[in-house]
């Protein structure tokens, strides 16, 4: 067979190979390839032309490999794989280049855990937008995603069973006391924080309802004296003297340095998550933006 080094070798031509040997047959690789069998045919016989080797053995079962086409084969298969990834990594490019990440939150991730994350984000990605809505509660993040009307939400774990979520931090539910309390020990008691008036969300309250729960398992039940719906009233309230609240520290902060802060008698977390819908096509912005959020999260 002449060599022909004039003709260069296509990709193509590696990818009609790699096809024709998976089938042991050029009819059904044309249907693979959307292609007529003819241009298969071609194709290859250009490529063996170009070669200067036989890389089929062609007859009435169809077509098989020779030696020197098996060890091809191998070469030829790295090659269409190093193309796709090239391919990957530019359309991945392309999807950074711009579009929109819109994000859920509740108030306290979105005040002290979201502003330092996206101008992490905006460093890595400026041409993407970020817009970010707070919401009342965890329920309405999660409808937020179900709606289509953000692409990553803050929730508590364990979240629904229809969401994709992984956990970010712990954030511990805290007492605080007016500035004149004193405490007969280190550790706060049941009986001092109960016998203090309470200042909360109104009850029932989605973020509070574990507390209570929490505070009735060993035998105590929290009475409040002040329902308040804003968490930055209640501190400031606390800060006057006028009882002692339980919070979530993000939602307590910033705390004045009169109040004292105590963890209570039973520690007592909530885990916090993001959230993606489940089985949902999402655009590499999205993808980057959890990678800055989980590396951001990882050190601090």
């Amino acid at each position: 067979m002449r060599v022909n080094h004039q003709n260069q070798m296509k990709l193509s031509q590696l990818r009609i190979l790699v096809a024709v040997a998976e089938h042991e047959n050029f009819s059904e690789a044309a249907l693979q390839l959307q292609m007529s069998q003819s241009a298969v045919s071609h194709a290859i016989a250009a490529l063996e032309d170009h070669l200067g080797v036989i890389l089929f053995l062609r007859g009435r079962h169809g077509a098989r490999l020779t030696p020197v086409g098996e060890r091809i084969l191998v070469r030829a298969r790295e090659m269409v794989h190093l193309a796709d990834e090239i391919e990957k990594e530019a359309d991945l490019t392309r999807g950074l280049e711009g579009g929109q990440v819109r994000i859920a939150s509740f108030r306290s991730v979105a005040t002290h855990v979201l502003p330092s994350v996206i101008a992490k984000f905006h460093q890595q990605f400026p041409a993407i937008v970020v817009s970010l809505t707070e919401h009342e509660d965890y329920l309405h993040v999660e409808q937020a995603l179900r709606d289509g009307d953000a692409d990553i939400g803050f929730t508590f774990i364990p979240a629904a069973d229809d969401l994709q979520s992984w956990k970010v931090l712990q954030d511990e539910f805290i007492a605080l006391l007016p500035p004149k309390f004193q405490a007969a020990h280190p550790q706060l008691t049941w009986n001092e924080l109960v016998s203090q008036p309470l200042v909360m969300p109104p009850h029932p309250s989605i973020m509070m309802e574990q507390v209570y729960t929490h505070a009735q398992s060993y035998g105590y039940r929290l009475k409040t004296a002040y329902e308040v719906k804003t968490d930055s009233t209640i501190v400031n309230l606390v800060a006057q003297g006028l009882g002692a609240a339980i919070l979530p520290r993000l939602a307590a902060e910033p705390i004045p340095p009169a109040i004292q802060v105590y963890s209570l008698p039973v520690p007592l977390h909530r885990t916090i998550g993001v959230a993606v819908l489940a089985d949902s096509l999402h655009t590499p912005a999205v993808y980057a933006f959890l990678d800055v959020l989980k590396s951001a999260m990882l050190k601090s």
